[in-house]
């Protein structure tokens, strides 16, 4: 496949039809018979999905791409970089290697790595690409990643696991124990060949259950980019049994929030208020770690109800999240929303509030978009309330 697909014709015609729809080329007839079509359909739709995640992949020729799926789900360059900044040391092992992103970046930090992927095809396509990309300090294997740690029979300063969901599981609570490998179960073999161990998952994975399912964590990553979160990064050290740092990164356009602190932290006691002339929306990547009190204490803000996690202040002030400035508030009545909201356009979130957006713009024909930034939610007095804002 890989001859084939790197002829100057196919690579020329797989260029040329980056901006084309995929589901209109694919009625065209084949004009390559020594490659399949739908590998070259494939090539064209993975490329076209690395222009933004992969710009370095996407601006080197001759680079092969795996299935649209398989570079969904690999490492942005963005993340990647991030976790190369995690490790140091002689050598590191990437027991499920897949397309490659990470240990292109970890290879700029540490002098041996080793890529070891199940799947013959996407091996193959790693040791092609990393030729391409000139990283000569990658040794990709082919094989079940135990197997091949077992014949390696070496220590390394890291691995590192991203580890996938069974597909029989599907629809079911998402676990560790049900990914392949089975990380929870072969930690302490894993601990065999190197004392530390980088783990990605998927940003599904629950916080307390992925602790319920690991031993010695030391650090947990919460990585978000534009405000959606992208993966959790778990730093598991052999014998580690001490406090649980929290770090918690979102990466915007226009600069990174960073919010750090250390998991069971003792706070002060938190004073919640009645909306005052600002809003605060921390980003996704703190939603997610659950830090809700700690951020009021830390950027000495107020919040609007225990269960809110929506912040309150009259001074503007720097914030890891989104900001905005209250223009009106009322109780969440038929009057108030027919008032102020009805057949209106407007950007909705709930935040402890019993019924959800869809309800809400159903109910009250409201429809997206637009300048206006509408929170339902609950204040300090547990009343129902709406908050009109503008975006700062």
């Amino acid at each position: 496949m890989i001859t084939a697909l790197l002829s100057v014709a196919v690579q020329e015609f797989i260029s040329q039809n980056i901006e084309t729809n995929i589901s209109k080329l694919a009625l065209q007839k084949n004009p390559f018979p020594e490659v399949t079509w739908v590998e070259i359909l494939t090539q064209i739709s993975s490329k076209s999905k690395a222009k933004e995640k992969l710009p370095t992949w996407y601006a080197h020729e001759n680079i092969l791409y795996p299935s649209k799926i398989s570079v969904q789900q690999t490492s942005s360059e963005k993340t990647a970089l991030y976790k190369s900044n995690i490790v140091s040391g002689e050598s590191l092992i990437d027991l499920t290697g897949g397309f490659g992103v990470d240990d292109y970046y970890f290879s700029k930090k540490i002098n041996q790595i080793f890529h070891c992927e199940l799947n013959r095809e996407l091996s193959e396509i790693a040791t092609h690409n990393f030729e391409i990309l000139k990283q000569t300090n990658i040794t990709c294997l082919q094989g079940d990643s135990f197997e091949t740690l077992k014949k390696l029979n070496q220590k390394f300063d890291w691995i590192y696991i991203d580890p996938s969901r069974r597909s029989n599981t599907k629809g079911k609570v998402f676990m560790l124990k049900d990914c392949l490998p089975n990380v929870p179960e072969l930690l302490e073999d894993y601990f065999g060949f190197s004392d530390k161990i980088l783990i990605k998952t998927a940003p599904i994975l629950d916080i307390t259950s992925g602790l319920n399912e690991l031993q010695n964590v030391k650090t947990i990553h919460i990585i978000a980019v534009n405000n959606e979160v992208k993966e959790l990064l778990w730093e598991v050290e052999k014998e580690y049994e001490n406090t649980i740092a929290i770090k918690t990164i979102n990466f915007n356009k226009e600069r990174e929030e960073k919010f750090d602190f250390i998991l069971n932290q003792e706070i002060e006691n938190n004073i919640y208020t009645l909306p005052k002339k600002y809003i605060y929306e921390p980003n996704a990547a703190i939603l997610k770690s659950g830090g809700f009190e700690l951020v009021a204490n830390h950027f000495k803000l107020e919040k609007l109800h225990q269960h809110s996690h929506l912040y309150t202040s009259d001074e503007i002030i720097d914030f890891p999240g989104r900001i905005f400035k209250i223009e009106n508030v009322f109780e969440y009545n038929k009057n108030g929303m027919k008032q102020f909201l009805q057949n209106t356009k407007a950007n909705i979130a709930t935040r402890n509030f019993p019924e959800t957006v869809e309800n809400i713009r159903k109910k009250w024909k409201i429809s997206d978009g637009g300048d206006s930034y509408v929170f339902f939610t609950t204040n300090a007095n547990n009343h129902k309330i709406v908050l009109i804002c503008a975006k700062i």
